[in-house]
């Protein structure tokens, strides 16, 4: 089974930086899925009331306002940031990464090493093990990685109205003694239709002359668009969460339960509250965003807790458990502790920020 410790590795900051464009899912008149349910009801019954949207800010901009502030609040000098890790299903190219673009952008040293990672959900703590990874060894002392995603067109209806544009940077610095990150990873590719995006990938990259001619097309038009199948993902959520959670707890003698905080993947509060009651936490351990954000997949849990702990836990020893599982089908549940971290306050970033900003 997927289980890594990972030693003398600390999370120094996090920061999320979010379109200042507040989309209100309350004053949305349409339907979801069919008729039977109107907007305003769906909005009830999985607690996103609002979400942050940009048609023109990147997950690269989101993530260079996070970096930003976040190096300011700690007092890193840029130069002491030797490795940049992008998370994200939404790259602002094909070609080249996102991290190298950041890299540049934000003036880190050209020793910097840079990667892109393509994960959704589980992403921040997939993120999270590779670049503790890095330092673990102590030859890299100072790194950050950004998780998120912006302008993305999701499709209409359910997929629209519940997942937001955000992109958070977590810090991380090699530091002896600190306490041990504990991670549990797992994958069912079988699942992998569960939640796709058809047109976006090399198998399905080519376009006929009449389909380019088309492009009104509904059909077409679904093919570019993300397709979601909700029953299956909250089924695997519900079945899924607790078992790698117990599986975590288990292997490393964690008492989940009396963690003082429990971070999910904001996917909707229909299924948080499921899974909170199938794991037996307290609900006021279980941490959310989704009320104004959303469901940010790979930024949720930095989100949630940037957004939901500010001034609660800078200045003491802060235990959590965090879970991100979604899109692949991918999951993977981390044990970590917080002590004299740095909680940036939220960014929000002007739609024309980087308008001006291009390669041809």
């Amino acid at each position: 089974m997927s289980f890594i410790e990972i030693k003398d590795v600390r999370i120094a900051g996090i920061s999320t930086a979010v379109p200042a464009r507040v989309v209100d899912n309350t004053k949305v008149s349409s339907t979801v899925g069919n008729d039977a349910e109107s907007v305003q009801d769906f909005v009830k019954r999985v607690g996103i009331f609002e979400r942050r949207e940009s048609l023109q800010l990147t997950a690269a901009d989101l993530s260079c306002e996070a970096c930003e502030r976040l190096i300011a609040d700690l007092g890193w000098e840029k130069e002491s940031i030797e490795a940049i890790l992008a998370v994200t299903i939404t790259p602002d190219y094909p070609l080249p990464v996102n991290a190298c673009m950041i890299q540049d952008r934000l003036g880190l040293s050209k020793e910097c090493y840079a990667q892109d990672i393509s994960m959704g959900c589980s992403g921040w703590v997939y993120g999270l093990s590779a670049v503790a990874s890095l330092l673990g060894s102590g030859n890299i002392k100072r790194a950050i990685m950004v998780t998120g995603e912006s302008k993305m067109h999701w499709g209409k209806g359910v997929n629209d109205l519940t997942l937001g544009h955000a992109v958070s940077a977590t810090a991380v610095e090699y530091m002896p003694g600190a306490d041990s990150l504990k991670f549990h990873f797992g994958t069912d590719g079988s699942g992998a239709d569960s939640m796709i995006l058809p047109k976006s990938g090399v198998r399905n990259m080519h376009y006929s002359d009449e389909e380019i001619k088309l492009l009104e097309n509904k059909e077409l038009q679904r093919s570019m668009e993300v397709e979601m199948n909700s029953e299956e993902m909250a089924q695997f959520a519900i079945n899924r969460v607790p078992q790698t959670i117990q599986a975590l707890s288990d292997r490393y003698g964690i008492d989940y339960k009396g963690c003082d905080y429990l971070v999910l993947n904001q996917s909707n509060q229909q299924i948080t509250d499921q899974l909170v009651k199938k794991l037996g936490v307290d609900p006021a351990k279980a941490i959310s965003s989704l009320r104004k954000f959303g469901n940010t997949l790979s930024a949720s849990i930095p989100v949630t807790i940037t957004t939901q702990l500010k001034g609660m836990i800078e200045n003491k020893k802060t235990q959590f458990v965090a879970c991100g599982y979604g899109i692949g089908l991918s999951w993977g549940s981390v044990a970590f502790s917080t002590e004299n971290i740095v909680i940036s306050d939220l960014v929000e970033v002007p739609e024309n920020r980087f308008e001006d900003l291009k390669w041809e």
